[in-house]
Parts: structure tokens; C-alpha cells; sequence
């Protein structure tokens, strides 16, 4: 679906809505040419596509399906990007205590070889002068479901400013990431960046050269006094009940990384780590419709 929504200073908004890596996307080019701009949000999409098959747990030819196949026996030689992209999520997975982490168990309680063993970030093993990966436990694997929509947003937003887009947004299933101004040379905001949030909270967050992820309590939830509550899944207890955090970011890989360690953590906490980090910043909604704002979120209004 492509939609183009003209400004009397000639700059169009073009917008085209594609299901991709399972979720909608929708891709948002600020320009005075139409075809230029479709042809530049059909190279974003062919991004997104190659994106979705690098970072992919199911092609036996993927170099994630290496990693997995050959965890316990050996290390895996990879390219610079798997590298990199690893090794950004082992620094969050530390820098959060484990509260985001791409490793998973194979099957769980599945083996002897499995019992008294942690399987966890620790536990992944990089070599930065081979540029290899080695998962020291038979029963691990790793995966890219947490940051793999945000890490394809940013590549999309890299090809599209190749092609000479200065403004523009990329809609990653309501994860938003945007550079540039408006056709009005007004910041881009939430509401602004997604029509169908204008209506929420905080829609008015100016997010120019941002991105904002939001984790809802649909992703870990636990049944408690017939509420939703969210459940830390370090402790294995309900740490407070949450609807949704959203973290802004300069990119979308690092929002996408922040929202769900945050959610685990609860208001006090993770609001303690925003307040740590430089260039982060979110607000936290509970089911009382509370929320609660890190000390940035200030200069983004």
C-alpha cells in the first residue's frame, strides 16, 4: 500500500506499508519525487529481507544455525557483522544482569549433560582476532528475536540515507525510528511519525534522529489476583504490574534491546538504569494508566 501526502512547500511524505520478517512495516520518505522515493524504500525493503535470512534460526546455510549446530563441540567463524552484532548483545545482556540475553536452551531438562549448568550469556565465547563464536554448553543456542525488527530498522534507515533520504521514518510494528524534519521543518514526534498513536500518551515526544521501542505486558505475564502482572524471569516472581515501557534510543537495535529488560525490571529499577545511561530514555505506563518518565524524556517534549 503506497500513500503519498503532499505539503505546499512540494515535499511529500510517501509512506508504503510491507509485512515483512512477520510484522508490518511501514517506510516513510520525505521527498519532492515520488518514484525516487518508491524506489528508495523498495532498496530499504530488499535490506530488511537480506536481514531477516542473515540473522535466521531455521536456514541450515545461516551462519546463526552454525553457531547453534556446532554449540559444545567447536568455535564458529563469522562475519564482521554477526560479530559485532553478538558482541553488542552480550555488552546489554551485562550491562542489564542478564535481564536481556539471546541465548535460550535447546530443550529444556532435556538431558543429564544439562543438569547443574547455567546456560547463558556468560557462557557464549567470542574471539575477536579469528572473529569466531563458540556456545561452550551442547544444549545452548542463541537467537535474534529481541533485537532483529530493530537491527533491520536501522540497516533500512542506513540504505535509504545511501540513497539520499534526509527525513525520513521507518515503522517497525509500532517501533519507530526517524531522522530528519517533517515536510513543515517541524521535529518529527511520535504522533507525527505513526498517525495511529496520536492519541496515546506522550505522543507529542519529539524523536528526531531517534528511535523508540515499547515493550507491552503481552510478552511475559503471569496470572496474579486475576491481573496481569509482569514476572521477572531472574527471581521467578512478579516485580509490579506494567502495560507497556518505551525506550528512546539512538537506534532502534539498542531501544529494541532496552524495552523488555526494563519491563522485567519494574518501575523503580529500571528507571535506576535508564537514569545511568547516556542518550536513553523512557517512560513506563502501569495497568492504573500511571506513568512514570526517566529524567531525559524532559528535553524530548
Amino acid at each position: 500500500m503506497l500513500a503519498v501526502k503532499t505539503y505546499n512547500n512540494d515535499l511529500n511524505i510517501v509512506r508504503r506499508e510491507i509485512r515483512l520478517m512477520g510484522n508490518r512495516f511501514e517506510i516513510s520518505v520525505v521527498g519532492n519525487d515520488t518514484v525516487w522515493a518508491h524506489n528508495c524504500i523498495e532498496e530499504a525493503a530488499a535490506e530488511i529481507n537480506r536481514v531477516e535470512k542473515l540473522l535466521s534460526t531455521l536456514s541450515d546455510d545461516s551462519q546463526v544455525t552454525g553457531i547453534n549446530r556446532n554449540a559444545g563441540l567447536k568455535p564458529v567463524k563469522v562475519s564482521a557483522e554477526i560479530f559485532r552484532l553478538i558482541e553488542r548483545a552480550l555488552a546489554i545482556s551485562e550491562l542489564t544482569d542478564g535481564a536481556f540475553d539471546i541465548t535460550y536452551q535447546a530443550d529444556a531438562g532435556q538431558s543429564d549433560s544439562s543438569q547443574g549448568k547455567s546456560t547463558n550469556y556468560t557462557h557464549v565465547v567470542l574471539n575477536a582476532e579469528r572473529s569466531t563464536v563458540f556456545l561452550q554448553e551442547k544444549d545452548m543456542r542463541i537467537g535474534f528475536g529481541a533485537v532483529s525488527k530493530g537491527y533491520a530498522a536501522d540497516r533500512a534507515k542506513y540504505i535509504l540515507q545511501m540513497m539520499g533520504v534526509s527525513s525520513g521514518v521507518v515503522n517497525a510494528g509500532g517501533d519507530l525510528l526517524t531522522w530528519g524534519l517533517q515536510p513543515d521543518h517541524r521535529p518529527w514526534t511520535i504522533g507525527a511519525a505513526d498517525p495511529r498513536q496520536e492519541n496515546q500518551p506522550y505522543s507529542d515526544i519529539r524523536i528526531s534522529n531517534m528511535a523508540v521501542a515499547t515493550s507491552g505486558n503481552f510478552d511475559k505475564n503471569a496470572a496474579i489476583n486475576d491481573k496481569m502482572a509482569n514476572l521477572d524471569t531472574r527471581k521467578g516472581f512478579p516485580v509490579s504490574i506494567l502495560k507497556s515501557v518505551s525506550v528512546v534510543s539512538p537506534t532502534a537495535e539498542l531501544s529494541d534491546a532496552m524495552a523488555t529488560p526494563v519491563m522485567s525490571m519494574g518501575v523503580n529499577a529500571g528507571l535506576y538504569l535508564i537514569n545511568k545511561l547516556q542518550q536513553l530514555a523512557c517512560f513506563i505506563i502501569d495497568d492504573h494508566d500511571r506513568i512514570y518518565t526517566s529524567k531525559e524524556i524532559s528535553y524530548l517534549t
